[in-house]
């Protein structure tokens, strides 16, 4: 299109194995979400990690020696612009919440990277009503993507 800027990159990426099958949907978990939060995409990066990697950042940046489920890692403050930063999800988490709360690993994976991406974009949820808002666009968002998350169920049983 002539005068749109072109869309900024959201990347994934899986030390482990191949995020092939995660890739496009995660993107577009990514993109729904932000537009829950009334933002738009910079340079976002999801990174698939374990419980060691987590355990690691969380002990580096936030001071808890334990794992964690996601990590937000935002790369500016801006409030209007589009939003930039790192996400990081333990798929080992997600294998464990998902057998927890009995729903697929892929209903899991997206809730965590849709968690990640509203707090990129600035939502938090330390007090009753930002939890309350942050509740809302969640279910808002996974709603909008329940395509992209069977679509990660599939990725990820492809993946075992």
């Amino acid at each position: 299109m002539r005068g749109a800027a072109a869309p900024m990159p959201i990347s994934v990426a899986s030390p482990a194995r191949s995020s092939a099958g995660l890739a496009a949907p995660l993107r577009a978990i990514v993109r729904a979400a932000l537009a829950t939060a009334g933002r738009r995409p910079g340079e976002i990066a999801v990174v698939l990690a374990d419980d060691a990697r987590l355990r690691a950042l969380n002990r580096r940046w936030r001071g808890l020696d334990r794992a964690t489920d996601v990590l937000s890692f935002p790369l500016s403050e801006r409030r209007g612009g589009p939003v930039d930063g790192d996400i990081v999800i333990s798929l080992e988490r997600v294998a464990e919440q998902a057998r927890r709360y009995r729903m697929p690993r892929g209903r899991e994976l997206a809730r965590l990277a849709i968690h990640g991406t509203l707090h990129l974009a600035g939502l938090d949820h330390h007090t009753a009503p930002e939890r309350a808002r942050m509740r809302r666009c969640e279910e808002r968002a996974l709603r909008a993507c329940a395509a992209p998350a069977r679509a990660l169920e599939r990725g990820i049983a492809a993946r075992a």
